[in-house]
């Protein structure tokens, strides 16, 4: 049984913190400028609303795999299934993005410390199948080493960002506050690649009755993600921007910004050995993320076994471990193959990443947006509905829907054009699967 913390840490793991100053604070930056920070307010405020839909429902139920749950009481079957292969899809590719991260990571340390370089289709299968057993053998164990890595490597960040602080002196940057030489375009597009921090923090949901009291607990871990992990991304945001301020390099283009943060902080050898473990800690959180997402995945996969969606196999558990373990070893192969051919194919890291981030951005904005339309059907079918619950729905499917049309234009540059086609043409493989199986067989 999940205490408060464990809970905590699932969701905390599946958005993998580390990975957003690391990598996608960068990437906002190069559309926002010196609006970065403000584009993760917004990002926040949009995961905020959506977490306090998902705690009105979690306050209710407590199934594994529950955002695909509260799409059933509500939605029709066809919609409901579409929320499920598109909450499958989004976790797995979530791992296959930081697994990638993670032999990104591991290939720096191993450079840096022996002078060589592994392959990364091996580190890649070394992270997944150390994930997968995990998964398959013990959630709590899962969860604690999840919670002990993502603590680890977001300390280590808070002291580099306060170094830097301390170095430019207590005072405000007006050039961000300002949104000196931003752009509304360009704050729009970055707050999509703002999303892509968050998406996972609902990953809790997926333990039910594994966690203890969970229409309390998860609740509420899912909206402390929410907030502390949004103001841990404003502040990471608006510190690095400052940072990176006559260091002599733009923050979009230096190669491992943690690490020449840690250089500029005016410590000496210690900034060093400070980029050092910050990339030891990011590599961590990479791990970490593929565990939970795989732990995420493998119990909405159970949960539409039960209900006839998927192969009735998969919603067995482990008779000693109590985990579902037909669905672990499937969703762990499901992020290992694409992820391990990609890298054959040679493929760097930051391709990976953004590629199947993408992906999986599109599978949780579709998700998110259906649990916003069932939260009041459901309420009106208990005859608990009220006007706050309508608006804060209402308010949240609005924020969905402008995240997506900020995917689709302006038009991306391919390969990124081609992913909403790949990503429909899924969506269309689960509504044929939906229709072809047996009316006896959906529970």
């Amino acid at each position: 049984m999940l205490g408060p913390w464990e809970t905590l840490a699932q969701s905390v793991s599946a958005i993998a913190p580390t990975a957003t100053p690391a990598m996608t604070i960068p990437l906002v930056f190069a559309l926002a400028g010196n609006g970065t920070w403000l584009v993760y307010v917004f990002a926040t405020l949009a995961v905020t609303l959506v977490g306090l839909v998902i705690g009105c429902f979690g306050r209710r139920s407590a199934s594994p795999g529950s955002l695909f749950m509260y799409t059933t009481q509500s939605l029709p079957g066809w919609a409901s299934s579409i929320g499920g292969w598109a909450l499958i899809l989004a976790y797995v590719a979530t791992a296959g993005s930081v697994a990638a991260g993670f032999f990104n990571y591991a290939n720096v340390l191993l450079h840096a410390s022996f002078g060589l370089g592994a392959s990364p289709t091996l580190l890649i299968s070394m992270a997944v199948i150390a994930s997968g057993a995990m998964a398959y053998r013990d959630i709590k164990l899962s969860a604690e080493m999840m919670l002990w890595m993502e603590a680890a490597s977001v300390t280590c960040i808070a002291v580099i960002l306060a170094l830097i602080v301390w170095r430019h002196g207590w005072h405000l940057d007006w050039e961000q506050l300002r949104l000196k030489g931003s752009s509304g375009t360009g704050i729009r597009l970055g707050l999509v690649l703002a999303l892509f921090s968050f998406v996972g923090f609902e990953s809790a949901t997926t333990l039910g009755a594994e966690a203890r009291e969970p229409l309390k607990t998860i609740p509420r871990a899912v909206l402390q993600c929410a907030l502390g992990c949004g103001a841990f991304f404003v502040i990471s945001a608006y510190v690095e921007v400052l940072g990176f301020r006559g260091a002599g390099e733009r923050l979009d283009q230096a190669a491992a910004p943690l690490h020449t943060l840690a250089n500029a902080a005016g410590v000496g050898a210690l900034g060093s050995v400070l980029g050092t473990v910050v990339d030891v800690g990011a590599m961590m959180s990479m791990f970490a993320c593929v565990l939970a997402c795989i732990t995420a995945a493998s119990r909405v996969l159970m949960l539409m076994a039960h209900r006839g969606l998927a192969h009735r196999r998969l919603s067995e558990t482990h008779a000693r471990n109590e985990t579902p373990h037909w669905a672990v070893m499937v969703t762990a192969a499901a992020t290992l193959i694409p992820t391990a051919l990609l890298a054959l194919r040679g493929v760097n890291a930051m391709d990976i990443y953004g590629w199947l981030g993408s992906l999986a951005t599109y599978g949780f904005i579709t998700v998110y947006a259906l649990v916003c339309v069932a939260l009041p059907l459901h309420l009106r079918r208990v005859e608990r509905l009220s006007l706050t619950v309508m608006l804060l729905s209402a308010a949240g499917t609005v924020a969905m829907v402008l995240a997506l049309a900020g995917t689709l234009y302006p038009v991306p540059p391919a390969p990124y054009s081609w992913l909403p086609y790949m990503y429909l043409g899924y969506v269309m493989l689960g509504l044929a699967w939906y229709w072809l199986r047996p009316r006896g067989a959906l529970a």
